[in-house]
């Protein structure tokens, strides 16, 4: 069973809210507060810092799967900065108040579009009307080769990797240089492929190209569908701690 979290708070901070707030207006002074409204007036602060927090500023994500390592390891927990992309309310996800927008090299947390249940984070590749070709494991934007160095064996933190053969390079998109993983023995044609980004959409990849389910296979994410840039690990814990993740920023 899933639990929708947002919703669950916004509901229990207006109940607590609602509580109190009919207590003060109706209730009669001078005698003892009822255990209810005693409850409702402790949480009710605690839950609207929270909702506003986690609604407008940061969300914290844990990172479940290896589709951005280097970058990201399973079991790096993130903070995602909601306000990047523009103030959403709660639950129902309308922007009320435009601040910026993805930029290309960007890492992105949203809403999965086949199934929004799902939050997924991948790296911005393509904004509204660019073109995007990905052939011989290299990305080209608009026609521009995405510059790609280095070559060396990949070699996870504390040596105990899942990809072990796989060749780690240095990617620049934009104004953002960053670390990727591409499997030699991963046949290229697999995933190569040419797409036009539709406007209020973009085009998102995992850094480690070939174990990512990104917008190769199932296409664009809506403008609607993002929640916000991801920008720091503020912890690691994948069966113990990894001190040396702690406070790392994302790029």
């Amino acid at each position: 069973m899933t639990f929708n979290f947002p919703l669950i708070l916004v509901l229990a901070t207006f109940i607590c809210g609602l509580i109190w707030g009919l207590y003060l207006i109706f209730g009669k002074s001078g005698g003892a507060m009822p255990l209810l409204v005693e409850y409702a007036a402790s949480f009710f602060p605690v839950l609207l810092i929270v909702l506003v927090l986690r609604s407008f500023i940061f969300e914290p994500f844990r990172i479940p799967s290896g589709s951005m390592v280097p970058t990201l390891l399973v079991g790096d927990f993130i903070l995602v900065n909601k306000f990047s992309y523009g103030v959403r309310l709660p639950v129902i996800h309308t922007k009320i108040l435009p601040v910026g927008a993805p930029e290309s090299g960007d890492v992105a947390v949203f809403r999965f579009p086949d199934n929004p249940k799902l939050d997924y984070i991948k790296r911005v590749i393509g904004t509204p009307g660019d073109t995007v070709e990905y052939r011989d494991k290299q990305f080209f934007v608009n026609g521009e080769e995405v510059l790609i160095e280095g070559e060396t064996l990949y070699r996870e933190v504390n040596e105990n990797t899942p990809y072990p053969n796989e060749i780690l390079r240095s990617e620049t998109i934009g104004d953002v240089t960053h670390d990727l993983l591409v499997n030699p023995a991963a046949p290229a044609a697999f995933t190569a492929g040419s797409w036009k980004v539709p406007d209020g959409h973009y085009f998102l990849v995992g850094d480690n190209r070939d174990h990512s389910n990104d917008s190769r296979f199932w296409g664009y994410v809506p403008e609607g569908n993002l929640v916000g840039k991801a920008f720091l690990i503020w912890m690691h814990w994948n069966g113990g701690p990894n001190w040396s993740r702690l406070g790392n920023r994302i790029k």
